[in-house]
């Protein structure tokens, strides 16, 4: 697929959702050409038999892919073997999966298999990969290392990427295995290149310098530019000084700048025609919020408020409740003895009659329709 330019990098933090939404997959698809996509699987990194192309191979098709291949160069020699290349040339999307990170960085870097993928991303292919397809994707790729949130040093070891992404480090898994501090020392180290954490089911989708975020997670970003740091003296394993980073915690929806190291835009921006009814409900919400703060939120707040309610509807109710009073002691003054029709009789009550006209006891008398 040409495009007339770069097509877009998926760096996927491993996990990827493929029974229910599929999300990430389903926006990969999408960037590789839909229904006219042609899907090459690269599964050089996972220790996993032909299973793992048969997973992926039936996640793309039922996705809409026109036809998915599986093309797994085993060492270097294979990677610059002619038969393993000829996939790529054709193809609109190159997904690399999962596994040995320093494996995958051994077998494609600097070969003809990985020239080729450079090759099918600049005319206008999708290269994307998840776990250790996606930290090959930078100039620089973490081969290997430890977990924690503290830096320290020799904590994690580098290796050759693509280089599609530059100025970069791009790990993975990132909030699930508690990746911060590796991540963290690797910018303490080299303050020029930018820090991308992944989460799991989660994509850091870049089109030229733009970085956007697809699926459940977040993408986090370092930015050591004016980083101050003992990286360079601190030794075997001593915590790392790493004071003045800047850090960005990107859900999805955000775009972010990866030149200018900005962030651009987060949120579903709405229609024009929605704004203003949306500024009206802002500022209901803070009168509300100016409500709560004076009066507490507590449940002597509301049982205050229950109490107000009920005595304006008493006021409200208190004029008809004294005609009706005044009504009845007319009655009673006249020697009527019959209930109001306002007030229903019980079950079995006897009617009262004057002792002086001894009568027939009324009938029931009709239903005045108040409760």
């Amino acid at each position: 697929m040409t495009t007339g330019g770069p097509g877009a990098l998926f760096a996927i933090g491993g996990a990827e959702d493929k029974l229910k939404k599929r999300m990430v997959l389903q926006e990969f698809v999408e960037a590789a050409g839909g229904s006219k996509a042609r899907i090459v699987v690269v599964p050089t990194a996972s220790a996993l038999g032909p299973d793992v192309v048969d997973v992926y191979s039936a996640l793309f098709a039922a996705l809409g892919a026109a036809s998915v291949v599986g093309v797994r160069p085993e060492n270097r020699e294979d990677a610059d073997d002619p038969a393993f290349i000829e996939p790529l040339n054709e193809a609109t999307g190159i997904f690399m999966t999962g596994g040995n990170q320093l494996k995958l960085s051994g077998v494609v870097t600097g070969t003809a298999f990985g020239r080729a993928v450079t090759a099918a991303h600049a005319r206008g292919a999708a290269v994307g990969g998840t776990s250790a397809g996606a930290s090959i994707l930078a100039e620089h790729m973490i081969a290997f290392g430890r977990s924690g949130a503290t830096p320290r040093q020799r904590m994690s070891q580098l290796a050759g990427g693509l280089g599609l992404v530059q100025g970069a480090i791009v790990d993975q898994h990132f909030a699930q295995r508690n990746r911060y501090g590796r991540l963290l020392s690797l910018v303490a180290q080299s303050p020029g290149l930018l820090g991308i954490g992944v989460d799991e089911d989660t994509a850091a989708v870049v089109r030229g310098s733009h970085l956007e975020v697809v699926g459940r997670g977040a993408v986090t970003i370092f930015d050591g530019s004016r980083i101050t740091s003992n990286a360079h003296y601190a030794s075997r394993s001593e915590a790392i000084l790493a004071s003045g980073v800047v850090l960005h915690v990107l859900p999805a929806t955000a775009t972010f700048d990866l030149k200018a190291r900005v962030l651009l835009s987060y949120g579903a921006q709405p229609p024009a025609e929605e704004i203003a009814s949306i500024e009206a409900a802002e500022a209901d919400l803070r009168n509300l919020a100016k409500e709560i703060a004076a009066e507490g939120v507590s449940p002597a707040y509301y049982a205050e408020r229950k109490r107000r309610a009920g005595r304006r509807t008493a006021k409200a109710a208190a004029p008809a409740k004294k005609a009706a009073t005044a009504k009845k002691s007319r009655s009673s003054a006249a020697g009527q003895s019959r209930p109001e029709a306002t007030e229903p009789l019980s079950a079995g009550a006897e009617l009262s009659r004057p002792d002086t006209e001894p009568g027939p006891t009324p009938g029931p008398q009709p239903d005045s329709g108040t409760e």
